[in-house]
């Protein structure tokens, strides 16, 4: 039995490197590829996913998984974990044809440019063939994998294994009635925090800052990096995690909190067992677990007192000038600013989880064919309208502002409410269990935060899927009440 559980695990592995190498092809193609290259790094990502999935379909595989199920009696409780997840994985690469996961992966890479030129051009017309493709293909690979009569169920549990939309919408409607109130008396309030009175900040000034920032509360850049793309986003696994934002001089939080944001990924990245990367053991949860952790990190922890008790001094002496006439009280305030927005990227924690109420919405009718593709740009601006009390001025405002669609990535935007659920809950527990939290950060220590995180969380590996984890951990099921009551308590006393 240890011989072929080796041999099961060496073939995740080589699997897994491969992979690895996609997603820095994934990485090189928002960071630093040429603009007229993106064909050929197209043809290339679709030579890499059909490499990889030859890999994990390989017949031998299948052999030595019926071999280890026969006598599973036998294995221990994390080599049954990982049979269990390698099983999964298995069951779904050999119904899906090689020929589409080709397809899939070159339509990815093409999707990508398709938005940012739309994008740019704010014309929603250049991008929906792209779009249109990308449903089909979603639609297709469901019905592969036996989703075809549930094709959005199969969505949601791609990115948060466990889940499905009727689990996603019991708790966002528990959570839609707690917030919305709360939104409504935030932003009547007559305190208003002035971010737009942060301007002037230069560039290079903000980079030195953030790397300072996300150095000190734990990010190992001797195994990763920051650049910079049109979307921020985190890649990569513990041993080389890639990470990006964007800079703007009238708007030095944007990078500053994205920067935070992508930190907490690459922490928990970082904290993934290193040996076991290519088994269930050494892998994320879900996209909904780790937006906890980028969630906690951005918000429960960046935005608090005590974090700006340590940082607000060394933020002044990197901009002195542009601070000079903004007191401490301001400043804080302007932090945990409560504004509207149409941008989703921008908007602050209380009206965020708006933002992922109206595109799961949206998402849904997609998939059940109440929402033509041609017919998004009017929907959305509707929907945004009724929930942020906000109607976009153009495409790019709207529709066309997130990239994840792009590559087909639907389900995933729930993942970033259901995070800032599991954030809240695991933030108060991790009070309870060290009540001076608050006195840590304004000291500048981090370690224990991330050491319990390292345990709690990062440690585990996939041990547990996402409401399972969330129980083990806090001893209760995963509820938005914690997330209503923290906006409650950070909100509360600044605006009502």
């Amino acid at each position: 039995m240890g011989s072929d559980f080796e041999l099961l695990t060496a073939k995740l592995k080589r699997a897994q490197l491969l992979g690895s190498v996609s997603e820095l092809l994934g990485w090189d193609e928002q960071v630093n590829l040429p603009p007229d290259s993106a064909d050929q790094r197209a043809e290339q990502r679709s030579v890499m996913a059909e490499s990889q999935h030859a890999l994990l379909c390989d017949p031998e595989v299948g052999q030595l998984l019926a071999r280890l199920e026969k006598n599973a009696s036998i294995l221990s409780d994390d080599e049954r974990v990982v049979l269990h997840w390698a099983r999964r994985d298995y069951d779904r690469e050999t119904k899906l044809p090689a020929e589409f996961v080709r397809e899939k992966a070159a339509q990815g890479s093409r999707g990508y440019h398709a938005w940012a030129e739309a994008r740019a051009a704010a014309d929603f017309a250049r991008y929906a063939p792209v779009l249109e493709k990308n449903l089909e293909l979603a639609k297709r690979e469901a019905a592969y994998l036996n989703f075809g009569d549930r094709p959005y169920d199969y969505m949601i549990d791609r990115h948060d294994p466990g889940m499905t939309a009727s689990t996603v919408s019991r708790l966002f409607s528990e959570l839609r009635e707690g917030l919305v109130p709360l939104v409504r008396s935030i932003t009547q309030s007559a305190v208003k925090g002035r971010a737009d009175r942060l301007r002037g900040f230069p560039v290079k000034k903000q980079e030195a800052f953030l790397r300072e920032v996300t150095a000190r509360i734990g990010f190992d850049y001797r195994r990763g990096r920051l650049d910079v793309s049109l979307h921020p986003f985190c890649s990569g696994t513990g041993s080389d995690v890639r990470m990006t934002t964007r800079f703007d001089a009238d708007n030095p939080l944007d990078s500053l909190f994205s920067s935070i944001h992508e930190t907490g990924h690459g922490l928990y990245e970082q904290g993934l067992p290193r040996d076991q990367h290519h088994t269930a053991l050494g892998q994320s949860v879900g996209m909904g677990v780790h937006e906890s952790q980028s969630r906690l990190w951005e918000n429960q922890v960046a935005r608090s007192r005590g974090f700006w008790t340590f940082f607000a001094p060394k933020f002044r002496e990197q901009f002195p000038e542009q601070l000079k006439e903004i007191s401490s009280a301001d400043l804080y305030l302007a932090i945990n600013a409560v504004e509207p927005t149409l941008i989703r990227v921008d908007a602050d924690e209380v009206t965020y989880n708006l933002h992922i109420v109206l595109r799961f919405e949206i998402e849904q009718k997609l998939f059940d064919g109440t929402l033509a593709i041609r017919d998004l740009p009017a929907a959305w601006n509707t929907a945004s309208e009724a929930l942020l009390g906000l109607r976009p001025k153009n495409d790019r405002e709207g529709v066309l502002q997130d990239v994840h669609w792009s590559d087909g990535a639907f389900g995933y935007f729930p993942s970033y409410c259901i995070g800032n659920m599991m954030a809240a809950q695991l933030w108060y527990h991790a009070l309870e269990l060290r009540p001076q939290l608050e006195e840590d950060f304004a000291a500048g220590d981090f370690n224990w935060l991330l050491g319990w995180l390292r345990t709690e969380v990062h440690g585990r590996g996939k041990r547990f899927e996402t409401g399972p984890l969330v129980e083990k951990i806090t001893g209760q099921a995963l509820s938005p009440q914690y997330l209503i009551r923290y906006l409650k308590d950070r909100y509360g006393p600044l605006y009502l």
